[in-house]
């Protein structure tokens, strides 16, 4: 029996029953679809500026990294450890940075540095999907430690090596050549025991147009001489620009007097030995530009600025943009001081 009232005290109770009308659930669907919109733009909000901070670390990083990588190289350009490396003559011509024959090394320590600049006259080594129009680096050392102590890789065979003597009586004072093709026989001071072995580096920095990995980004590459070859390092992706400055000590007291951005052309009023050889015994140190853009475009942004990359080498700034694209970009800049030709040279 179906009841709809009931008797209490004398009086009847209509009973009804209990939810919401139907302009009342609408009023709170709306109120729900509001809210919930809300919170979408904010969660679309959080995630474009968290993939924006993304990109702009990644930049930061990628562009700090690529010159930290050239400064370091920089700053120990010259070393040999034991050879002395100033007693030593210079080429007669500038050197080949693709050269894989020993004879052809010895001859270049002399020349720490070597560039090309805008990548004009790049030596047969650099391959053809170089980024036109920017710098190539050249770095000649030896290994800060000695092969097979304290943790340094042992000597490896087929990999490039220089030995210097301390003891008085051995001649010529260094050897370097490969290991297990070349005799590596010269003597610590006691003429005793053998000297320390330090690997042998020639490092050929450029930017390619593509990472080697199938993507079109511009990639910061090093040549790394291994012995016969000159093996491809891909190092850090997105540095499209790169130019180098180099300082240039006229009077032999280890201090830069003039910066050049082609050290195998510069000239002074009344200068006499200013051949391109001479020049690159010069350097003593370099000022490094590179551009690195974002790894990914921004949505909504256009780059319209203009981005300063030192000097070329009539002394004309170097301006790069706009790019007129969606990626954001920034220069990072560093000056190095090359400390063992620079030291060398330094007066008391």
């Amino acid at each position: 029996m179906k009841r709809d009232a009931m008797s209490f005290g004398g009086r009847i109770l209509s009973v009804r029953g209990v939810g919401f009308s139907l302009v009342e659930l609408m009023v709170s669907m709306t109120i729900g679809l509001i809210l919930l919109a809300t919170l979408l733009v904010v969660f679309a909000n959080a995630s474009t500026a968290r993939g924006e901070l993304e990109r702009s670390s990644r930049q930061i990083e990628n562009g700090r990294y690529a010159v930290e990588l050239l400064s370091d190289d920089l700053r120990i350009a010259g070393y040999f450890g034991e050879v002395n490396v100033g007693t030593l003559a210079a080429p007669a011509v500038v050197p080949d940075p693709c050269s894989t024959t020993p004879a052809e090394w010895a001859a270049a320590m002399p020349i720490h540095v070597q560039g090309y600049d805008v990548g004009f006259g790049a030596p047969a080594c650099i391959p053809a999907d170089i980024k036109p129009n920017t710098d190539i680096l050249v770095v000649r050392r030896a290994k800060t430690c000695v092969a097979g102590v304290a943790g340094c890789e042992p000597a490896t065979a087929g990999k490039p090596y220089v030995q210097s003597t301390l003891c008085s009586n051995e001649m010529p004072p260094y050897t370097v050549g490969t290991f297990g093709a070349t005799a590596f026989t010269l003597k610590r001071k006691d003429c005793t025991t053998a000297a320390a072995l330090r690997e042998y580096f020639v490092n050929v920095y450029f930017i390619s147009s593509n990472n080697r990995r199938g993507q079109n980004i511009p990639t910061l590459m090093r040549l790394e001489l291994t012995g016969s070859a000159m093996a491809q390092i891909p190092l850090v992706e997105g540095i499209e620009e790169f130019n180098v400055e180099y300082g240039m000590d006229n009077d032999g007291d280890g201090q830069p007097d003039a910066y050049t951005g082609d050290p195998a052309n510069y000239t002074y009023p009344g200068c006499t030995t200013c051949t391109a050889v001479n020049n690159w015994t010069n350097v003593v140190t370099a000022q490094v530009h590179v551009l690195a853009q974002s790894p990914e475009p921004s949505p909504g942004y256009i780059d319209t600025k203009i981005y300063s990359l030192g000097l070329d080498a009539a002394g004309n700034p170097i301006n790069v943009g706009p790019k007129n694209d969606g990626f954001r970009r920034h220069v990072y800049s560093s000056m190095v001081r090359i400390v063992n030709p620079a030291g060398r040279r330094d007066r008391p």
